[in-house]
């Protein structure tokens, strides 16, 4: 399994590129301050992407409208090249805040990175 990892630590990003899947892990607060300096990474990450990219929200410890747009734009990105994104481990607030938006229901939302991974996989 080929494995690849970029970090953008100042923007609290993580991509790990393995054989069917792009992992990008988001840490700390996804907010009005911070969705701006995610937002370049974030495009980056998913142009380099395959068509499977999981976004692992297990690190994200707060989440504001802002956050919910950055995600939202993710998916408005990446949806005319066909690429599937799966959200994988939101914490119990963050698991909240997406039924509430509704982005339960836009995105694919899994307990595990590796239930995610075995979602976009079969998809």
């Amino acid at each position: 399994m080929h494995t690849a990892g970029t970090a953008f630590p100042e923007a609290g990003l993580r991509r790990e590129t393995l054989a069917e899947h792009t992992v990008i892990t988001i840490t700390g607060d996804l907010d009005v301050s911070s969705a701006p300096s995610l937002r370049e990474p974030l495009e980056t990450a998913l142009r380099d992407a395959g068509p499977h990219v999981v976004i692992d929200l297990s690190e994200v410890t707060f989440c504001d409208a802002a956050g919910l747009a950055l995600l939202t734009g993710a998916r408005r990105l990446t949806e005319p090249e066909g690429v599937a994104i799966v959200l994988a481990a939101p914490r119990p607030h963050m698991a909240r805040l997406l039924r509430v938006s509704g982005l339960s229901r836009v995105f694919a939302v899994r307990p595990t990175v590796d239930a995610a991974r075995l979602r976009s996989a079969a998809a």
